[in-house]
């Protein structure tokens, strides 16, 4: 499997459904065991593609501070499920999350005390699809392969204040201007 037929896999499942959980279903019966392998390399390569510190401080301004490593991992997750397309341009811009009809009415709820459990930018499960679509012990596969794939964030780049307006007029203005985060 390669990327095009991973971002396929994964675009598809969105026209078959707009629930998660179905969605999880679809692909893991459209992952064929023999392809789970690959399927689980596709999804690291592409979210390492937003494991920084700048796609951190994005999900954190979405998510009202409420952005732990495990928030962090899982909007990861959620962003690669917004397919191909959108994924592409916060790769190289965080702050065109701006741009996302989802993320426009998360805004405008008023904060994260009035998001449905179902509203929040996150897919805890589609880590999980290669490994159920797996005959076996994937993780054992992987690793006898020398692979390893990401189970947490490891962001790449520096660290710095999260909730410093400065920081976010400056790194994510459009995101901080819809959030009411910036002076």
């Amino acid at each position: 499997m390669d990327l095009n037929a991973f971002w396929a896999l994964v675009e598809r499942s969105a026209v078959e459904t707009s629930d998660q959980d179905e969605r999880l279903e679809w692909l893991t019966a459209a992952v064929p065991p023999s392809r789970a392998v690959e399927f689980a390399l596709c999804l690291d390569e592409v979210r390492r593609r937003v494991d920084t510190w700048a796609h951190w401080h994005a999900a954190y301004v979405i998510c009202g501070g409420l952005c732990s490593d495990d928030g962090f991992f899982y909007f990861q997750a959620w962003l690669v499920g917004q397919g191909r397309a959108v994924f592409e341009s916060v790769v190289s811009s965080p702050d065109a999350l701006a741009d996302l009809p989802h993320v426009r009415f998360l805004a405008s709820r008023g904060g994260v005390h009035a998001w449905a459990d179902a509203d929040w930018p996150d897919w805890e499960g589609l880590d999980a699809v290669a490994g159920e679509a797996f005959d076996g012990d994937l993780e054992s596969v992987l690793a006898s392969c020398g692979q390893r794939v990401l189970v947490s964030p490891e962001p790449a780049g520096e660290p710095w204040d999260f909730t410093d307006p400065a920081e976010i007029s400056a790194r994510i203005p459009r995101l901080g201007e819809l959030f009411g985060k910036v002076a």
